[in-house]
């Protein structure tokens, strides 16, 4: 299992719009299309956001298992 505090700094590196789907999507437990609504963009524009947000979480973690931490 990953520790949140080594999780947090590599969130708050990403991108701006990266990190705000990474909130809203897994801290706020917002849907998809909910994120889409707050961030006036298409569901596809958060889908691929949240990949790219999430790879390169792994890619600091080593590969660790990235969405189990952040859906906790």
């Amino acid at each position: 299992m990953v520790d949140h505090a080594l999780v947090w700094p590599l969130v708050r590196a990403l991108p701006d719009r990266q990190r705000a789907v990474v909130v809203l999507r897994y801290y706020e437990d917002l849907t998809a299309a909910q994120t889409a609504d707050v961030l006036g963009c298409s569901v596809g524009t958060v889908k691929s956001q949240a990949h790219d947000a999430l790879l390169a979480l792994r890619r600091g973690l080593g590969g660790a298992p990235v969405g189990e931490v952040l859906e906790r």
